[in-house]
């Protein structure tokens, strides 16, 4: 159903039913809408203030920005020139919502926030619904003196010291109206709070001038910043060392598996690489996956002669060696890491985050 929603939102779907439920769909973005714009204007009439550095990451549209690739790269910097970063999240789709467990897997984490902390190490990750919770609760046990809100346009509550947006270079805005009806979780105007807006996945389309434009328009006082995901090898599933380069597996064919927002930038950069694609398993966003899916998509690569699957980091940390049958182990079962990479404007990016603590 929530697939079915999310086509007729990205305008997939035609025909006279898919016309009559998106009527009805842009009756209740109405509604969602003029409840966002009131709980913006309740939160920002004395939004609260931590006693730290608040930096956000966001987007304005659902899911599939990249923004949490940004949040890694943002932490690593601002580690490197001396300051204690931590990360608050809400652990979207975790398992276990008892913030006072310990947290050391997805299930208590959700897949991105663990993906976060298996990657930066010792720069703690927060998670719990509750940012001001958070927040002082990273300030009082890590010494933070900037915390990172991953997904914070959202977060109205909260003064920010920078805003950070990040759009899809390749779908901005989608059909420009709210959920559900469209992908928009704000009104475009919102974009007004913005300082940085980083265009991700730049080189999956390169004439972008338009979207500057629009932004520039909606605020003329923002930076504007390019960048495309960057693919830097791949690596067995479970075995993080074993690191292989990009071009171990050019001309080869492989299975892909993924369940994230945007599953055709993933198949875009395993392309780029020169591998082709014999089959393609999409799922849902943040998809649990289970033993008999896993067995499926096993028996039909096999079937196909294909040996090699290759899966997304996000993915990555849903698929516990330990769930896939024995018979995985005949097959290379691979993990794809990329990073963001500023194209253009990046010095302007870091200097505008070292003004930060000039004041």
């Amino acid at each position: 159903m929530l697939s079915y929603i999310y086509n007729l939102a990205t305008d997939r779907h035609k025909g006279l039913v898919a016309g009559v439920v998106k009527s009805f769909l842009y009756f209740l973005s109405l509604i969602y809408g003029l409840g966002v714009r009131v709980s913006i204007f309740i939160y920002r009439l004395k939004p609260y203030h931590l006693n730290c550095m608040v930096i956000s990451v966001g987007n304005i549209t659902l899911g599939g920005t990249g923004k949490t690739a940004l949040v890694a790269l943002i932490s690593r910097y601002l580690k490197q020139q001396g300051h204690k970063v931590a990360i608050l999240s809400r652990g979207y789709k975790r398992k276990i919502t008892n913030y006072q467990l310990p947290i050391t897997n997805y299930e208590t984490m959700g897949d991105e926030p663990y993906m976060l902390k298996m990657n930066l190490g010792d720069v703690p990750v927060v998670v719990d619904t509750d940012r001001i919770r958070a927040a002082k609760l990273a300030i009082r046990d890590y010494g933070a003196d900037t915390v990172i809100l991953d997904d914070g346009l959202q977060q109205w509550r909260i003064k920010k010291d920078l805003d950070i947006v990040t759009i899809d270079a390749t779908r901005p805005f989608g059909n420009r109206k709210l959920i559900p009806r469209g992908i928009l979780r704000e009104p475009l105007s919102s974009l007004k709070r913005a300082d940085v807006f980083i265009l991700t996945k730049t080189n999956l389309n390169p004439d972008n001038q338009d979207i500057k434009n629009f932004l520039s328009s909606i605020n003329p006082q923002s930076l504007i910043v390019e960048s495309t995901h960057s693919p830097l090898g791949f690596y067995r599933l479970g075995k993080r060392d074993e690191f292989l380069r990009l071009e171990a597996l050019a001309g080869e064919t492989v299975t892909l598996i993924s369940g994230i927002a945007d599953p055709d930038s993933f198949e875009n950069l395993i392309v780029s690489l020169g591998i082709n694609i014999g089959l393609f398993f999409r799922f849902p966003d943040h998809h649990n996956y289970t033993k008999e899916e896993l067995d499926r998509i096993i028996k039909n690569s096999k079937d196909k002669n294909i040996d090699t699957i290759i899966t997304t980091e996000k993915d990555a940390v849903r698929l516990s060696p330990y769930q896939l049958p024995t018979t995985h182990y005949l097959l290379n079962f691979l993990v794809l890491r990329i990073e963001l990479k500023m194209t253009k404007d990046e010095q302007e990016f870091y200097n505008r985050l070292l003004r930060l603590y000039s004041y």
